[in-house]
């Protein structure tokens, strides 16, 4: 259970939360909705983990998500899901080791401006810990998560405790910004949620090591329930921890509002102190998103829709193909940085995932009547209902806000289908072979 909070935070509380108040704050210019943002994706992220919990308790197998569209609706169905998953977590990374590069510069001013040669060093660095065993990855892991979580909680209790002078000059300083009205609020709101969705998301991260869980029964359900309410505890701390501090005004916009928190705290200290704090949130961000997205292409490759090489795990437990190949991409992006746009698609992905999941719960409960469900979710079929509905209004929403990602990530998930069946020939070519 500890493994799978600890992937989960690691994979979660990373650059995310740097940008995405800065940007939240623009589009909700108002303290109440700024906060009241994250309770909106923190209550999506709740009902979703009831169906997911059901399902990682029932198909305990590593890959996460793949598994259980790919059962209840298919083949095509599990590979949209499985690729774009494995495409995105390996852009994640990417990104998360350039914003590494980045801080770096700052930090050691014989670094600036090797942001890309730092990102692929450390790429690199993570693929050669990982292959040495499991038991490497996964001790990393709990101690890198356990430090951050403990350096953000410390941030967050200084800036109530010593944050009095700077929050009543916040108070002083500020003055109510004007807040879009009618569709054009919508269209704000929408816009935030993606940020939001996409900051949040990671809290399932246990369903991407299954089969590495001894009680998946037990221990699925309580990594993804402590998973979520842990993140979303954090957030929101971290987010109500700015507001206090900083008015308004200072926060649109801001792409490194914890760092000017921090300097009003901490004097001149504070922003290099936020950015070794992010430095070590980052490192743990990255190990979890190279165990996903390896354990995602293992899976694939052992059902057919990928080679099966990559199925292969060494003497210490690690797919060293899915790793390489998973590392590789990774790599690719940061020495293209021109395409990391991708990631402005993610959100869009992860709630398509997210829908297809909840749909396999209703096709699974109705095929499978009979499939052992050591947890069944609760409020069953209407939170898992609900948290449907709610996937597809925030896609049509997306799709008709956003003109320029979304249309982009749809259209990348409707080209998949030639790639589905070419590697389905080659996959199935290369198991005869074998």
């Amino acid at each position: 259970m500890w493994f799978g909070i600890a992937a989960a935070i690691g994979n979660t509380i990373a650059a995310g939360i740097v940008a995405a108040q800065g940007y939240i704050a623009a589009q909700l210019p108002n303290v109440w909705l700024f906060l009241g943002i994250w309770i909106v994706g923190g209550l999506y992220a709740l009902l979703g983990a009831s169906s997911l919990a059901e399902l990682g308790a029932a198909i305990p197998r590593s890959g996460g998500q793949y598994n259980y569209s790919r059962r209840a609706l298919g083949e095509y169905a599990g590979f949209i899901v499985g690729w774009s998953d494995w495409i995105s977590t390996c852009g994640t990374n990417a990104v998360v080791a350039l914003v590494i590069g980045n801080y770096a510069g700052v930090l050691f001013p014989a670094l600036a401006g090797r942001d890309a040669t730092i990102a692929v060093v450390i790429l690199l660095g993570f693929a050669v810990l990982q292959w040495r065993g499991i038991k490497w990855g996964s001790a990393t892991q709990l101690i890198t998560a356990a430090l951050k979580t403990g350096a953000f909680l410390v941030l967050v209790i200084a800036c109530f405790i010593f944050g009095g002078s700077s929050h009543a000059a916040a108070v002083a300083a500020s003055s109510p910004l004007p807040l879009p009205a009618g569709w054009l609020l919508a269209t704000a709101f929408m816009l935030a949620l993606q940020k939001v969705v996409y900051t949040v998301d990671g809290w399932d991260g246990v369903i991407y090591f299954g089969e590495e869980v001894k009680d998946p029964g037990r221990d699925v359900p309580r990594a993804v329930f402590g998973s979520v309410f842990s993140i979303i505890g954090i957030y929101l701390l971290l987010s109500a921890a700015v507001a206090y501090v900083l008015p308004m005004n200072e926060i649109v916009g801001n792409g490194f509002a914890l760092g000017t928190a921090a300097t009003r705290i901490f004097g001149a200290y504070g922003d290099p102190a936020i950015r070794s704090i992010m430095l070590i949130s980052l490192l743990s961000c990255i190990n979890a998103c190279l165990l996903f997205s390896t354990r995602t292409l293992y899976a694939m490759s052992s059902d057919g829709l990928f080679f099966r090489t990559a199925s292969r795990v060494n003497p210490g437990g690690t797919p060293v193909l899915a790793m390489t190949l998973s590392t590789l991409v990774g790599i690719g992006f940061c020495v293209f940085q021109k395409f990391i746009r991708v990631i402005d698609m993610l959100a869009f992905f992860f709630v398509a995932n997210y829908t297809l999941s909840f749909i396999s719960t209703f096709r699974l409960r109705s095929r499978e009547p009979d499939l052992a469900r050591p947890y069944r979710a609760w409020g069953y079929p209407w939170t898992t209902g609900v948290a449907l509905t709610a996937s597809i209004l925030f896609l049509a929403g997306a799709l008709y806000t956003d003109r320029v990602n979304t249309p982009w990530a749809f259209g990348i998930l409707v080209a998949s289908y030639p790639v589905f069946r070419v590697l389905k020939i080659v996959s199935s070519t290369s198991g005869k072979s074998v």
